[in-house]
């Protein structure tokens, strides 16, 4: 056959887009993302396809917390509201770290986990579903152009800082996301060889 009139070959490149934004996909520190954040619409965009997740069930157990503007000021100062009450003396360098926790990135979202007891999809699959969840949303906004940090630290675990922001008993957050744009290059780093943590499992 010659050459010019030989089928277009139909299978996909290994490495197209979508794969190539996952490779580039690094995370900074708070203090690294600044302003401008997501516009309204793409906020909208960003929760959207944070929620298309795996859900077995459909039982949505997950939901978000918006931090924007002030409101991540107040939840600072109720974060060392409840450092003071355990540590007085706090240093001035851990209170202003403390001031400043979900201020630094323009836009904070904490993904709330709402797993519970059910009949038939197990616990285990609902929190899960918050980590996928937490994971759609990084990437979502690294597709716009903004870098993430997915953190837990000490006030995701604690009760009375739960209370404070409006969760219910038996929720619990599955990560604050931070999200700004990058003020520094992020760098890469060490990721695990394929075989340390691939097994075939053999016919």
């Amino acid at each position: 056959m010659p050459e010019s009139t030989k089928p277009e070959s139909t299978k996909p490149e290994l490495t197209n887009e979508t794969i190539r934004l996952l490779k580039r996909r690094r995370s900074l520190k708070p203090f690294n993302l600044i302003a401008p954040g997501p516009t309204p619409e793409e906020l909208t965009d960003l929760l959207t396809v944070a929620a298309r997740v795996p859900d077995h069930g459909k039982l949505v157990p997950w939901r978000f917390i918006l931090f924007q503007g002030a409101a991540r000021e107040r939840a600072g100062r109720l974060a060392l509201e409840i450092k003071l009450a355990d540590d007085p003396s706090l240093s001035q360098a851990a209170r202003e770290a403390e001031l400043t926790r979900f201020a630094q990135a323009p836009l904070v979202v904490a993904v709330v986990s709402r797993a519970a007891p059910h009949a038939k999809i197990p616990e285990w699959e609902q929190l899960l579903s918050a980590g996928a969840v937490c994971m759609n949303l990084t990437i979502a906004a690294t597709a716009l152009g903004y870098v993430t940090t997915w953190l837990t630290e000490w006030c995701a675990y604690d009760p009375r800082f739960a209370a404070a922001i409006g969760l219910a008993g038996h929720e619990r957050i599955a990560g604050f996301i931070h999200i700004g744009r990058p003020n520094v290059e992020a760098s890469d780093r060490p990721r695990p060889a394929l075989e340390e943590i691939v097994t075939i499992f053999e016919a």
